[in-house]
């Protein structure tokens, strides 16, 4: 086999956990119980990387959001694997931006990396569980503040 384009298109954790989702739902609804062996490993293949990608913000995420978050990205001024693993991974941090924008030290100030991250917090939905244990603590923190 012969790869021609190796970058012909990237993929999102989104669009990753939405095309398995899919065949998942294709083959329950077909019916199939005989398969092979090869079938087999690509059902395994299928399962462990769903089972990882659910535990990811992509789950959280719809079309509308990640079109949302890419045109609220070109005002920044980044690469389309730098906005991809910013719209995969979520970062909250800044210590996260840094990790996931190459030399961001030169290439952002402090209050870009603030805008990034108010942008990435407010377009991208997180777990919601962990987003209320967040607002309860910062909520009981002004209680101990009074």
């Amino acid at each position: 086999m012969e790869v021609k384009d190796a970058n012909v298109a990237l993929l999102s954790n989104f669009e990753v956990f939405q095309l398995l989702t899919d065949l998942k739902q294709q083959r329950k609804e077909s019916g199939k119980t005989k398969q092979s062996s090869g079938q087999q490993n690509l059902n395994t293949i299928m399962y462990e990387t769903l089972k990882y990608i659910s535990k990811t913000p992509c789950r959280y995420q719809s079309p509308e959001t990640v079109r949302d978050f890419l045109v609220a990205m070109k005002g920044h001024k980044l690469t389309k694997a730098e906005k991809l693993q910013l719209l995969n991974h979520r970062p909250v941090t800044a210590v996260e931006i840094q990790l996931m924008v190459e030399e961001s030290e030169e290439r952002l100030t402090e209050e870009q990396i603030e805008s990034l991250l108010q942008t990435v917090t407010s377009i991208l939905p997180g777990d919601p569980e962990e987003q209320q244990r967040d607002s309860a603590m910062a909520t009981e923190g002004k209680g101990d503040q009074a």
